[in-house]
């Protein structure tokens, strides 16, 4: 591209790296000669000579030629920071800290000093003052802010974080934002009167009516980063008692890959009010453990499995292969991931795991180097009354990946916390399925585990979702007990676990997530009932067969135990030989089929190894 050309597309009144680079450098030899000169002025008592001034001036020129040097040596090297951030603002001081100190050492070595010796220090003080001052100026003038767009809603931001900084820092130079901040809010005491941008903290949620009238703010948006959900509801009913429209701005676990954007601001959803604290946040993975890897998922259709799968494709994977029996989902699946769905590439593969020799043939043709197994039967009621299709899928169909998978070095096998204790023929068959994968930890080379974790939000056929469909059919909200609790998981905390316990399990084990404080489904029930816009009854239709008042994440066996992160359990489990679930007959009296599954997960027959480190 030629010079014109850079001309014609660089963006009116934007000033080059080069010509600010070259103005800055000519303002800091100006304030070391002015530093200089003037630091020596007073030591001499006003009356220079003018010998005196040109030694001052000479070394004041030194000082500015050596610090020019070693700020642009340090820009090539360390890269440079934006003018007047703290970035710049550090390499500034110590920059002209490490100039002053050589013409400090210059000049004591002199029997007649050319200048006072004080000259370097004062002189250098003075430059650093003058410099720092012109670069705030420069950064304000940079930050003007641009005219608001004329459609921008006047809106007010509660909550003073870093996230609420950015966004605020956003929407005032976003000249196409659709929100404009005229102040903030926050309990605090300690942020009373606090400035951001030159935006300042007017009150609290008790002054949210006060402070919408007062500024004409239509807009309330709660800045939600490690926020208590109760808190969140009570700001949201005095911001819609005010007349004021309430948004939100996301955790920061979901923003992470990226900065805040104005679009990221949204209305309210569900789960952002269920009352327990994410922890998802406070897990780290190392991505880079499935960086160039062949990744398997099987039920890469479901709710965990696709997710799963776009969570694992931003790993950058060698290969990412998705297995599912359900050809829709499949479509869905790729259509998610980018944007189109042919249905002609290698990466899906349409297969059942209850088919064995056909697992088997995919396994050894496309020889994966890690399998996320999380294709199940997962509807408690409906298994409890069909319990041989819970031995064909979620049983003999885990025997038959973890068969196939011997030369694989890493298997997640994905279980839940009704494995726990299990009373139901879904608990029975995931418990039984954490036993076999234990076992083959056992026997093969790879790391083979499993991950427990509660309901899951918004996922096909939860509670949540059922909720939503009988309020929008217009008939009652059933709920089996006022009483009944349940740890519940947002699909992304479900499959970032998964993706930790690739990188921190231990062969043989369980991985459990601190889930928090369960929750009460009948108060799930009578949040969505308040967010309707027509009265909603709520039913109490009484537990069902193999349904527990409340869940539990351990065994009773089981002890919780936390050696690698605060927030995630190791249990062992005992091994279970595949020989004995072999004799399951899927199609015997279901009574009895139910009888012996609960017999595999009976802690009184089984004996717990030692994990890693234990005796």
């Amino acid at each position: 591209m030629d010079r014109d050309a850079i001309t014609a597309v660089r963006p009116p009144g934007r000033i080059t790296h080069r010509a600010a680079t070259l103005s800055l450098l000519t303002l800091d030899t100006a304030a070391w000669c002015g530093g200089f000169l003037g630091a020596a002025w007073t030591r001499y008592g006003f009356d220079l000579t003018a010998a005196a001034s040109a030694r001052t001036l000479g070394l004041a020129l030194a000082c500015a030629a050596l610090y020019a040097a070693l700020t642009l040596l340090r820009s090539r090297l360390y890269g440079r920071y934006p003018i007047g951030s703290a970035g710049d603002a550090q390499g500034l001081a110590v920059t002209v800290a490490l100039v002053t100190a050589v013409g400090f050492v210059a000049v004591l070595p002199w029997t007649q000093h050319p200048v006072p010796a004080s000259t370097p220090l004062v002189g250098g003080a003075v430059a650093l003052v003058v410099m720092a001052a012109a670069r705030g100026l420069w950064r304000a003038h940079a930050d003007r802010r641009p005219p608001a767009a004329r459609h921008a809603e006047r809106c007010l931001i509660y909550g003073v974080d870093a996230a609420s900084e950015r966004l605020v820092r956003v929407l005032l130079h976003d000249p196409d934002s659709s929100y404009r901040p005229v102040g903030l809010l926050d309990d605090a005491p300690d942020s009373r009167g606090l400035r951001l941008e030159r935006l300042r903290v007017l009150g609290g949620r008790e002054q949210i009516a006060a402070v919408v009238r007062a500024t004409r703010a239509s807009t309330v948006i709660f800045s939600m980063s490690g926020s208590d959900p109760q808190l969140l509801r009570d700001v949201r009913t005095r911001t819609l008692e005010a007349g004021a429209a309430f948004k939100v701005l996301p955790p920061v676990r979901e923003v992470l890959d990226r900065p805040v954007a104005a679009t990221d601001v949204r209305d309210l959803q569900l789960t952002d009010l269920l009352g327990r604290a994410h922890r998802v946040a406070e897990l780290s993975v190392e991505r880079g453990g499935l960086a160039g890897r062949r990744v398997l998922v099987t039920g890469a259709g479901g709710s965990i499995g696709s997710e799963l799968c776009r969570q694992i494709a931003r790993c950058e994977p060698d290969e990412l292969m998705m297995l599912d029996r359900d050809e829709s989902a499949l479509h869905a699946l790729q259509m998610s991931l980018h944007g189109r769905a042919l249905l002609d590439g290698p990466e899906l593969i349409l297969a059942d795991i209850r088919d064995a020799e056909c697992i088997a043939r995919v396994i050894a043709d496309r020889q994966p180097d890690v399998v996320f197994h999380a294709a199940a039967l997962k509807h408690l009621t409906l298994l409890q009354r069909h319990p041989g299709e819970a031995i064909k899928t979620n049983i003999m169909g885990t025997l038959n990946v973890l068969e196939a998978c011997r030369d694989v070095a890493e298997f997640v096998n994905i279980s839940t916390d009704k494995a726990a204790n299990p009373e139901s023929v879904l608990g029975y068959s995931k418990r039984i399925t954490e036993r076999l994968t234990a076992h083959h930890a056992q026997r093969l080379n790879g790391r083979y585990l499993s991950v427990r974790f509660g309901n899951v939000l918004s996922s096909r056929g939860s509670v949540l979702t059922a909720f939503q469909a009988q309020i929008r059919a217009g008939v009652p909200i059933t709920v089996t007990h006022p009483d009944v609790t349940r740890y519940f998981m947002t699909v992304q905390e479900a499959v970032h676990l998964v993706l930790q316990a690739a990188t921190i399990g231990r062969g043989g084990e369980a991985l459990v997530l601190d889930m928090g404080e369960p929750v009460r489904i009948a108060d799930v029930a009578r949040r969505l009932a308040a967010e309707a816009d027509r009265p909603v009854e709520i039913v109490f239709t009484g537990l069902r067969p193999g349904e527990k008042l409340h869940e539990h994440l351990f065994g009773a066996d089981e002890v919780d135990s936390r050696p690698l992160h605060p927030l995630i359990s190791h249990v062992p489990v005992p091994e279970l030989d595949p020989d004995e679930v072999r004799g399951l007959d899927p199609y015997a009296d279901p009574d009895e089929l139910i009888k012996r599954m609960a017999a595999f997960c009976d802690p009184a027959g089984v004996s717990l190894p030692a994990l890693p480190g234990q005796r």
